[in-house]
């Protein structure tokens, strides 16, 4: 990605506006601690539209944590080449200090001979803030995930090419990619490796843990590419397993079995129960043994 920026060097009036309400807290924090910073970026989708997005906000020249964005600012978006400048959009930094333009996928680009969309985002400054600009280079990559299973061996291939202006296809050569499953908070790398000749695969050995219906989504993506930028492609497969979880019983006041120390205790408690039974008909019988004997003796004398 070829990029040109254009800057102003004078910030003071946006950082001493910016840093006013934090003027309180942070006594000691002075106008050249922090930079401008005014990156741009183009991400091309699994669904071919391109996202336009800049990021706006100042920077603590010492402590990189401290950040402040610039937000509400209206960032202009155009497709330039030779002399003609076509206005593509506009948006507004968000709360973050992000301006995003999605393009449809069927949007047309100006190009130059060599094949080049140069891609502009533009803010026109305001009364206490400088112009900025910047300029990216990209040719429209085009990526293709197929996902196959051959012998058994599933199998993922990811296919990268440009089309030139004969609308014949150019295998790209030299480009890294890498292919990741979505999980539940981040997308999980399983493969990376450089497309040679436009294509490149891999076969999946482990087991991927799916939904209920045995489904995972696999990623290919190619990232902050010089010729490209970044290029997202994605499909959706029956490859997973599942494993239903068991679930704790709730609390009841019965249940088909019991925890072993119950069968214990109870067993302990009828134990001792019978045994004082068996023990006082035991007695009862030698006492009335012992009368009996009482008895005769005092016949006899």
């Amino acid at each position: 990605m070829q990029r040109n920026i254009f800057k102003n060097t004078s910030f003071t009036c946006f950082l001493l506006a910016l840093l006013f309400s934090f003027s309180i807290v942070a006594q000691e924090t002075t106008v050249d601690d922090y930079k401008l910073s005014f990156s741009f970026k183009t991400i091309k989708k699994f669904d071919n539209t391109r996202v336009l997005e800049v990021t706006f906000i100042g920077k603590n020249r010492e402590d990189r944590k401290d950040k402040i964005p610039v937000f509400d600012a209206e960032i202009k978006f155009f497709n330039i080449a030779n002399d003609e400048e076509i206005l593509l959009g506009t948006a507004k930094t968000s709360n973050e200090g992000i301006a995003q333009l999605v393009l449809s996928e069927k949007q047309k680009y100006l190009t130059d001979e060599d094949g080049y969309i140069n891609l502009t985002a533009r803010f026109e400054g305001s009364d206490v803030l400088d112009a900025e600009e910047e300029e990216i280079l990209v040719k429209d990559l085009h990526l293709e995930l197929n996902l196959e299973e051959i012998d058994s061996v599933k199998t993922i291939f990811v296919k990268a090419f440009t089309i030139d202006s004969l609308g014949v296809q150019m295998p790209v050569e030299e480009v890294d990619v890498i292919v990741s499953i979505e999980g539940m908070l981040s997308k999980m790398k399983i493969k990376e490796g450089t497309i040679e000749n436009g294509e490149i695969e891999f076969e999946l050995l482990q087991n991927i843990p799916g939904d209920v219906d045995k489904n995972f989504t696999v990623y290919a993506q190619i990232l902050d590419n010089d010729e490209f930028g970044d290029v997202i492609q994605k499909q959706t497969v029956n490859w997973g397993t599942f494993n239903k979880l068991n679930t704790p019983d709730k609390n009841k006041l019965w249940s088909e079995a019991a925890p072993i120390w119950m069968y214990i205790v109870l067993t302990i408690l009828l134990v001792g129960v019978w045994a004082n039974y068996m023990y006082t008909i035991y007695n009862l019988y030698k006492i009335k043994k012992e009368g009996k004997k009482i008895n005769i003796s005092q016949e006899e004398e």
